[in-house]
């Protein structure tokens, strides 16, 4: 238990039986009445976020998360399998975990997995990725126009928009969080 006085961004709360982490905090001292703590909290097993507000100095129950770097090794049945990298100990996470960022897991990728009570609640993928385009239309000379972009497949099967110079073959940095094009690698 901590009070919401102790509140940090990046702590995960459990609330009802249900994980949420605080993406966003602030105290607020009315010039008029007791004070209080308006929090933005973030599902972790949905990623609904949603607004709650407390008591200052309120009692909440702060989860003990262990975040573990794993590697990605495969998906069966049961879900994406990833391995610890020290004990080589493999444990599933549910594949809509990992939300929109699933597009980009390709084997190999070294991911952080928060677990809480030995459970697997997610997986957290390098914020940007070295791709390779496997298919996309053949750029023509002269097609430098600023800013215009075209479809390609990377390696991964995820649809990217990138320059219109790029082909088949080339390499892209790719943004995990939003899913755009960065740069060339």
């Amino acid at each position: 238990m901590i009070s919401t006085n102790d509140m940090r961004p990046g702590q995960t709360l459990e609330l009802g039986g249900t994980l949420f982490t605080i993406v966003n905090y602030q105290h607020v001292k009315p010039g008029k009445g007791q004070a209080f703590v308006k929090t933005k909290l973030k599902n972790v097993k949905t990623g609904a976020v949603i607004d709650r507000t407390f008591r200052a100095d309120e009692k909440v129950n702060l989860a003990v998360v262990d975040k573990r770097e794993m590697q990605y090794l495969y998906e069966d049945a049961a879900g994406l399998v990833f391995m610890d990298r020290e004990s080589y100990e493999q444990v599933h996470v549910d594949p809509e975990l990992l939300g929109d960022a699933r597009r980009f897991l390709k084997d190999g990728t070294v991911a952080m997995v928060p677990t809480y009570e030995g459970m697997p609640i997610g997986a957290e993928l390098p914020t940007t990725m070295v791709l390779q385009i496997t298919e996309t239309e053949p750029g023509l000379k002269g097609d430098r126009v600023s800013g215009a972009l075209k479809p390609a497949t990377v390696e991964t099967g995820a649809v990217v928009q990138v320059p219109l110079f790029l082909e088949k073959g080339d390499s892209i940095k790719v943004d995990t969080r939003s899913g755009g094009y960065l740069s060339r690698a």
